[in-house]
């Protein structure tokens, strides 16, 4: 009456009960993949071999009729080539792709160390030493954060913020993407 249970721990179904394979059997998400081929003819302007430049569209317009979706985008180190997204853990269908970014930049305004030494200096000379307290240095450090899921898959990239306009940019780019993965 008692039936022998197939070993849940076996990597292979036709394996013998005491073999026991130690390890993961294949890789699974997460792991290093392989990446995609790149395209094979990448069109060039004139014939001197220059690839034609690819600019995002302005928002609210489609690309034209003849153009490939999502050709030469690319936001940290994903990429959009054709109809999938090229990440390092792998490729992820185009269509469908929830995309999202977050801000985690933040910029400082603050006197810099040298105006402070200017106004004291001529402060003894003239009154007009007050002015260079005046002076305003701006810095911006942090990340943006893009995240992409599709057909399973999950990946996020950070860019770094260089200038208070480095999250518009992103926006601008996350936003192409979004209208390509419609």
């Amino acid at each position: 009456m008692s039936e022998q249970q197939p070993n849940p721990y076996a990597s292979d179904p036709g394996q013998a009960p005491g073999d026991y394979k130690w390890g993961p059997g294949q890789a699974s998400y997460g792991y290093p993949q392989p990446y995609p081929q790149p395209p094979a003819h990448q069109p060039t302007v004139g014939g001197a071999g220059l690839p034609i430049p690819q600019q995002p569209p302005a928002p609210g317009h489609a690309p034209g009729p003849g153009a490939v979706p999502g050709q030469g985008l690319s936001i940290g180190d994903i990429s959009i080539a054709g109809d999938q997204i090229i990440t390092p853990s792998g490729t992820m269908p185009l269509r469908g792709a929830m995309w999202n970014a977050t801000d985690l930049s933040r910029t400082e305004e603050k006197m810099p160390a040298h105006a402070i030494v200017l106004a004291i200096i001529f402060f003894l000379f003239c009154l007009l030493g007050l002015l260079f307290l005046l002076m305003k240095e701006k810095r911006t450090t942090g990340y943006i954060q893009v995240t992409v899921h599709s057909g399973g898959r999950h990946h996020s990239t950070m860019i770094p913020a260089t200038d208070p306009n480095s999250y518009a940019w992103v926006m601008h780019q996350v936003n192409y993407a979004r209208s390509l993965s419609v």
